[in-house]
């Protein structure tokens, strides 16, 4: 399933028109990945990494991954119309040809507490050329909710049960889905730099039997006080490979 996206020097995993499921350099790149100190704006952000992609000489298609962070989760139609506008600049930028598969992993989170006015940029990956062997991948978030047809209510796994049971097979689920992602690109946890969970409900009673014994906290794992982003979703997990991150 894995296409290459030779203008980006990367490869991915095809999705859906939003995101990919992940991106991986291409042999003599390397993927840097970039935090911004503050929550900016989605017009602004796209500016500014333009601004810092083009500084670093590297054509606007090397973007391959972006982390960002929305006001509250959406509705299944609101998340679509957001969607709708996100993939315009990634047009503009030759990212995107307007059909249904789009090179960019992305996840789209929700802070509980202090969440942003409007949808942000909290971070964003792009591709360089590098010396090291060292591969690097960015795999986009993903929650409890099945690939294929059908509404969020009919594809989430234990839809709107929060039981014991129900929490420990979401977290299993999404835990399976980032292996199953890895291993389109032929890695495994082992291979991981960073994970990280996002959800408002405590992972601390499945953590052990469904992240740390399956290998996903090799790195230690980073919990962002947030949600999915679209309602009744209650989980979602990202991963990474990179070597080079900084912070703007």
């Amino acid at each position: 399933m894995v296409s290459d996206f030779a203008a980006g020097n990367y490869r991915f995993i095809p999705a859906v028109f939003q995101y990919s499921s992940g991106a991986q350099a291409s042999s003599g790149y390397e993927i840097e990945r970039v935090r911004f100190d503050r929550l900016v704006p989605l017009a602004e952000g796209f500016a500014r990494i333009a601004a810092y992609i083009q500084a670093a000489g590297r054509p606007l298609t090397s973007f391959c991954a972006c982390e960002l962070r929305s006001p509250a989760a959406f509705t299944e139609d609101g998340f679509r119309a957001f969607n709708q506008h996100y993939v315009k600049t990634l047009a503009d930028w030759g990212l995107y040809d307007g059909g249904s598969t789009n090179p960019v992993a992305r996840s789209n989170v929700c802070p509980e507490i202090d969440p942003p006015a409007e949808p942000s940029f909290y971070a964003f990956s792009f591709t360089r050329p590098g010396a090291s062997a060292s591969p690097s991948f960015v795999i986009a978030g993903g929650a409890e909710a099945r690939d294929g047809p059908g509404s969020y209510p009919e594809r989430t796994v234990r839809y709107r049960d929060l039981s014991p049971e129900a929490w420990r097979e979401k977290v299993r689920f999404t835990t399976g889905e980032m292996e199953r992602r890895l291993a389109e690109f032929g890695f495994t946890w082992a291979d991981t730099t960073a994970v990280q969970a996002y959800t408002v409900h405590d992972v601390h009673p499945v953590i052990v039997d469904e992240l740390v014994r399956r290998g996903a906290t090799r790195s230690g794992l980073t919990w962002h006080f947030c949600r999915p982003p679209v309602v009744d979703l209650e989980y979602e997990m990202d991963c990474r490979r990179v070597l080079r991150e900084v912070v703007i």
